[in-house]
Parts: C-alpha cells; sequence; structure tokens
C-alpha cells in the first residue's frame, strides 16, 4: 500500500481548471482560467506494457456482436443475404445462428430434436454460416438446453424437471414443453449429440447454451435424482450445482474443440452479483462471459443495469473476452419482444457496455417482413456499432483506474436472505442498489471484487473496501482483510458483515469486530413505526455539512453494538410513528451508549463500521442525510484520495481507463426522470464537466477527443497534473486522451 499512499500535495489543491471551449486541435500550453478545489488527486499507477495481439485467441479481437434471435417461421421468411448484410455493414465481427436444442433449423437426425413447422428439410443454419462466413463474421452456434417437447417427455421421463407433488414442471407460457432438469440424462447425452451433429455439419467457431444455467436463482427440483441432493438454497447445494455446472462446462467446451482446436463452449450467463455459478470459478475457464442482461426488469429498475453486469465481468475475467446483450426489443414486466425499445434506452445500455469495459452486442427477435416487421431498432444499434468502429483504436482497454473496491460477497447474495424483518428475495438487491448509487452520487470511481479473490495482490490498488452487508464470509476471507488492513488498507462494513460463516452458520460475533473497535451485543433488531435515529455525540469529518440537529436518520435494520469510548454517533431507538402523540422516544433509553456508527485507526489504515444497513435503507429512502454520512464516511476512510476528479453536476457514472493509447473517461449521464423506473424517453444533457487527473511521471498528453462529439478540447497540464473540461454532456461521451 506504500505506492498508493505516497500523495502530492503541493499543487493539488490549487491549480485551477482550464475552461476554454472545445475547439478543433488542443492548445496545452493554453493557461486555466477559473479556480475550483481538487480533491487529493493520487498519481496514476505506471502504465502496464504494450500488449501483444499476436498469440491472442481470436475472440479477444471482436469488438461488435450481433444477433437475430430466429424464430420458427424465420426459415420461410428471412432473407439470408439481408440478414447477413446488415450484420456485416454494421460492422458485426460474430453473429450468433440458431442450432437450437428445442426447434432443429438443419436437417437434425438426433432422436427428439424436433424440426420446426417451416423448415421443409431445408438447411437453414448452413446457409445462414456459409452468408456469414462469406463476409468474414465469425459465427457462434446458439443451442437451448432448458425445455422440450411432449415425445421426449415419453421416452424419457427421466429428463424432466419436477414439482415437490412429482408432477412435471412445464413451460408457463407454452404447457406443451417441459422443463428439464440439469442433473439429467438431458444434459450428458441429448445436448452432446447435437453438439457434435452440428460440429461434424458446420464447425462453428463456438457454442453456447441459451436458459441454462438459470440466471440469479438456484433451480428448484424433486425429480429421482434432486431429491437426493441438499435442499435447493443451501450451501450445500450450491455446492453440488457449481460441481456439476463446471463439470459439464468441461465436457461441452471439450466437444467444442474435438473440430476447431481454437473452438470453445460457454453459457448462459450474466444474473451480475445474483449469479448462480461461483463466479471466481467461472472467471478461470470462461473463454467468452456471456452477460445476459439484455435490459431493465422489476428486480433491477435503475438505469445502470449493464454497468452493474460490467463490473461483475471486470471482478473475474482475467481479461478475457466478455460482452452484455442489449435486447433491442421492448423488455420489461410487459414485454412486447418483436417491437423496438425506446430509442434512449437502448443506446444507454449499448453505452453501458463499452463504458464498463465489455463489447457491445445488439440483439433482436425474428425476422419477419426481411428482418422483423418493426425495423427501428436497426438504424440505433448500427449507427453505434459504426461509431464504435470509427474508433475501436482508442477503445481498447487494459485496466480500470479505481482506487475503492466493492466486495462482491457472492455467497451473501445466493444463500442469505436478509434478517427476520425482511420478506421475498429483494433484500440484498436493494443492498446493492443503494450502494451503487451512493457512489455514483459521490462521484467515486470504483471496482468490485469477489470474495474469492482477496489476495494482497489483487487489492493492492484500492485505498477502501466496501463491504456493504457481506454477511458470509469464511474465516479465509476474514483473515486476508486483516491482511489487507495490516498492509494499509481501509474498510468500510456495514450491518451483518461476517456473522455468517460459509456454511452460513451465525457467529456470536463478527471475527473483524476489533478492526472496528466494537463487539456485538445481540440479533438485528427492526423497525416498529419510526425507524431509529443516530444522536449526534462528538464532531467528526464524517459529520461535515450537519447544522442544526441533534439527531440524523438511522437504518431501518441494525445490530446492537457494545459501547465503545467517544462515539460519534450513538443509537436512538425506534418508537412508534402513529400516532403522532406517542411518536417520542422513551426519556429512560433515548441516551443510549450503543454506537451507530464504530471508527477505528489502525497507522495508516482506518476502519469505519456502520451498524444498521444504510445502502439497503438508502435504496428505499432516498434521504440526503444518509447519502451525506455515507459519502463523508468514504471520504474519510481515503482521505479525500482519488486518481480521477469528475465535477460538475448531475447523476453520472464514470469509468476511467488505461489504453493502449493512453487514458479514456466514460461518462454516462442518467439525469432523467427514468432512471429508477421505465425506460429513458429522452436525454436531458448536462452542463460542462470538469476533470482533473495526476499522469504518472515523465508521461505527457497530447490530445484530449472527446469521442461520441468527434472533436477535440484544449487541456492543461502542469508537471503530471492534467485538467479539462467537457463542455457539455448528452447521453454518453468517451474523453480519451492520447499520450506522447
Amino acid at each position: 500500500m506504500i505506492n498508493r499512499r505516497s500523495f502530492l500535495k503541493s499543487t493539488a489543491a490549487s491549480l485551477p481548471f482550464a475552461t476554454l471551449p472545445a475547439m478543433a486541435a488542443p492548445l496545452s500550453a493554453e493557461p486555466a482560467a477559473t479556480s475550483a478545489s481538487l480533491p487529493l488527486l493520487a498519481e496514476l499507477p505506471q502504465r502496464q506494457p504494450t500488449s501483444q495481439t499476436a498469440g491472442q485467441p481470436w475472440q479477444a479481437r471482436v469488438r461488435r456482436v450481433g444477433q437475430t434471435n430466429m424464430t420458427e417461421h424465420d426459415p420461410a421468411v428471412m432473407d439470408v443475404e439481408a440478414w447477413a448484410d446488415f450484420w456485416h455493414q454494421a460492422g458485426a465481427d460474430v453473429v450468433f445462428i440458431s442450432v437450437t436444442g428445442i426447434l432443429a433449423y438443419y436437417p437434425s437426425k438426433v432422436p427428439f430434436h424436433r424440426h420446426g413447422r417451416f423448415l421443409n428439410g431445408q438447411d437453414f443454419f448452413g446457409k445462414c454460416a456459409e452468408a456469414a462466413r462469406k463476409r468474414g463474421m465469425r459465427i457462434v452456434a446458439r443451442m437451448s438446453p432448458d425445455l422440450n417437447w411432449p415425445d421426449a417427455l415419453t421416452a424419457h421421463p427421466e429428463w424432466a424437471m419436477r414439482n415437490r407433488d412429482g408432477s412435471v414442471e412445464h413451460n408457463g407460457e407454452d404447457p406443451r414443453l417441459f422443463r428439464t432438469c440439469m442433473f439429467s440424462t438431458y444434459m450428458d447425452d441429448y445436448v452432446p449429440a447435437i453438439m457434435r451433429e452440428v460440429n461434424d455439419l458446420y464447425q462453428p467457431d463456438c457454442f453456447y447454451t441459451n436458459g441454462w444455467p438459470p440466471l440469479g436463482s438456484m433451480p428448484e427440483c424433486y425429480c429421482s435424482v434432486c431429491s437426493k441432493l441438499p435442499p435447493s438454497g443451501t450451501p450445500a447445494y450450491w455446492h453440488a450445482f457449481n460441481e456439476r455446472f463446471f463439470d459439464l462446462w468441461s465436457r461441452y467446451d471439450a466437444i467444442a474443440r474435438e473440430r476447431k482446436p481454437d473452438g470453445f463452449y460457454f453459457a448462459n450467463l450474466g444474473g451480475n452479483v445474483h449469479a448462480g455459478p461461483n463466479l471466481a470459478r467461472l472467471g478461470k475457464v470462461a473463454a467468452w462471459f456471456q452477460g445476459d442482461n439484455q435490459g431493465r426488469t422489476n428486480d433491477d429498475p435503475a438505469a445502470w443495469g449493464a454497468t452493474l453486469q460490467g463490473r461483475v465481468c471486470n471482478a473475474i475475467r482475467n481479461g478475457s473476452f466478455a460482452t452484455n446483450i442489449n435486447a433491442a426489443y421492448s423488455t420489461g414486466l410487459v414485454r412486447w419482444r418483436n417491437a423496438s425499445k425506446n430509442p434512449a434506452e437502448s443506446l444507454l445500455w449499448m453505452s453501458e457496455t463499452l463504458a464498463a469495459g465489455l463489447v457491445p452486442y445488439d440483439h433482436f427477435i425474428g425476422a419477419e417482413s426481411g428482418l422483423g416487421e418493426d425495423h427501428r431498432w436497426m438504424s440505433v444499434g448500427e449507427e453505434f456499432f459504426r461509431w464504435t468502429q470509427r474508433h475501436d483504436a482508442h477503445l481498447h482497454n487494459r485496466r480500470t483506474l479505481a482506487n475503492v473496491g466493492v466486495v462482491i460477497g457472492q455467497s451473501t447474495q445466493v444463500l442469505y436472505k436478509g434478517p427476520a424483518t425482511a420478506t421475498g428475495n429483494s433484500y440484498m438487491r436493494e443492498t446493492v442498489h443503494g450502494l451503487y448509487e451512493l457512489l455514483l452520487t459521490g462521484r467515486f470511481a470504483f471496482d468490485f471484487v469477489h470474495e474469492d479473490r482477496l489476495d494482497l495482490d489483487q487489492l493492492r490498488s484500492y485505498r477502501v473496501l466496501i463491504l456493504a452487508n457481506i454477511a458470509l464470509l469464511t474465516s479465509q476471507q476474514c483473515q486476508q482483510l486483516r491482511d489487507y488492513v495490516a498492509a494499509g488498507g481501509s474498510l468500510l462494513a456495514s450491518f451483518e458483515t461476517g456473522l455468517y460463516d460459509g456454511d452460513l452458520q451465525r457467529r456470536a460475533d463478527s471475527p473483524l469486530a476489533d478492526l472496528f473497535g466494537t463487539a456485538v451485543a445481540g440479533d438485528a433488531i427492526g423497525t416498529n413505526g419510526n425507524a431509529c435515529y443516530a444522536r449526534i455525540e462528538r464532531q467528526h469529518p464524517v459529520l461535515q455539512g450537519f447544522r442544526d440537529t441533534h439527531w440524523l436518520p438511522g437504518a431501518q435494520n441494525r445490530i446492537p453494538l457494545r459501547p465503545i469510548a467517544e462515539p460519534v454517533l450513538t443509537i436512538v431507538p425506534g418508537f412508534v410513528q402513529y400516532p403522532p402523540e406517542l411518536a417520542y422516544p422513551d426519556p429512560a433509553t433515548a441516551h443510549t451508549n450503543q454506537p451507530a456508527l464504530a471508527l477505528q485507526d489502525h497507522g495508516r489504515a482506518r476502519c469505519a463500521y456502520f451498524a444498521g444497513d444504510i445502502e439497503r435503507t438508502y435504496w428505499l429512502t432516498g434521504h440526503g442525510d444518509l447519502q451525506r454520512l455515507y459519502h463523508n464516511t468514504l471520504r474519510w476512510l481515503t482521505e479525500d484520495e482519488a486518481f480521477v476528479s469528475v465535477q460538475g453536476d448531475g447523476l453520472l457514472e464514470f469509468f476511467a481507463w488505461e489504453t493502449e493509447l493512453g487514458y479514456s473517461l466514460h461518462m454516462l449521464n442518467y439525469t432523467n426522470p427514468n432512471a429508477f423506473h421505465g425506460w429513458m424517453q429522452a436525454t436531458y444533457p448536462l452542463g460542462a464537466q470538469q476533470i482533473a487527473m495526476r499522469l504518472p511521471a515523465g508521461v505527457r498528453a497530447t490530445a484530449v477527443k472527446l469521442l461520441r462529439a468527434e472533436t477535440e478540447v484544449t487541456f492543461h497540464q502542469q508537471d503530471q497534473l492534467l485538467q479539462f473540461t467537457v463542455p457539455g454532456l448528452q447521453q454518453y461521451e468517451v474523453a480519451s486522451i492520447v499520450i506522447a
């Protein structure tokens, strides 16, 4: 941590921003015009060696992915040459072509691989593959192993998922189809038979299975095999699920390589932090991470769904290829799979994908009337693809530049349901979205970190790690966090962090309690009417900006803590909120000695622990006091240090990257009444955004290019400090900093 702590304070707080208007060429010697307060800017890490393209797998060179998701009717109506022309002209390097498993798109001879009604003996898959290859595009053979028909069920009743009463689990929309069990021989025999047949006939570049594994949840099946497994939702079942998943992945991958040494298999992934397969383990084997977050859902309504997925990918993929799907059709609780999505929403999703370091992927359903009855999606995706093609040289990322690490806690996401007062499965989703919004509104640059990748070498670049109610932590993970603090890293934790071991067994106290200087004094306490409050006991930097109040809002749920010396905030227990005559605290218990926030110094490290579920409470309420307290605490932990400063109005997410040409700053504008619900109807532009960063010693900027505006802006570099102004921000902008 020593290098990350070497601050250069001499000029960071006083040098001004350049605020001249955008010009056609940079004027690096132009003096800055106004003064602005900068955070403490840490020097960027020394640049990594130039990457070598020779020897890279073919998918590492893919920059755009296209898919027309084919329907049973498409062989009768789709113009194959027009389909291939569209994706080729849009700049797609790869196209997905359906195989599939439920309906064959070629004259399959595999038993129960039903031919579609409109196939009529033609080789539709073969025609599409030939047309794509003729235009230099790679092909992905898309399979779908999650459903099948009654004749297969009659012959193989063991293939079906079963309900608790033993009945067959059918598809909810078309009851003719039954759901297949991943633990059955369907996955051992039927799926490999189709893969080998397709491999022998067409030699696709790779294979992909859609609809499996499930996204964001564990399957619940009571067939004869699954009945012998531990109950779904338990740590033991998750272990069995992962063993089966990775065994099948390995077998399918070997089949994909039988005819093409550079072929591979990959699966339907996504689910962001709620993904089913162990992500850290997946990062070691996946040649292609398929982020299947196609659009906003009722569960994840915030605008940042694609970047959330991107941050998860970056945490585990070890530089391997990754993409996220944009559904150009209308996603959501009410769905129109053959009608275009709002253009602003579709553009935002692809922009988020690119900003997060993933490859844009556009996708539509069906080819009625050639390429669909609704052609509006085509121009949106094509324009974005062609724009990326023009600027590919600026979009080759090496690594992110962030000094805040957010521990994903995948086992917590999969297995932990929240305190006893929580209902449903939304508790950790709300926690994640609350934390995400807090980080965005504070303009923090952050990465996600997987709980199984907490070795010190992985963590050295982060000034602070955030554990937002990461309830499940193994003893090894706790020791790794202690090692991180011993090396000078800071921690921010909340609520039940560490109170459960890896087997979901409750601990009497957190193994990290001494780092925060406190201890647990009981089980979680919820809200009865009025939530608890936090009483201000003394002044501290975390309370900067609070005036004229003795109380601050507390969290909906909290862990009682034992008293500490000189607390900053103490708990005022919750009380009745109605009737108003009783809405006051019991005078005998209103002033407690239980800390609401515990703060501790450990030499170069600082640790902060919120007794309550502050991130989730913020998501439910949006209360500005919770936001200010959280931002202040995080700035105290980092000593207000940042790699990059982005100052200006608006709800904005940004990513800072080291690139092949220098550095890039991707800025996404979420300022819109539809940021948290529905789809973006239009872009609400922002005003000037002022940027500052401290380059490594000896690095000089030669140009700052705005890639969406396709212009250059003036910049000012004095010694290592680089400053420039983005004069305005529509929905998305990329500032590419080209260096000598």
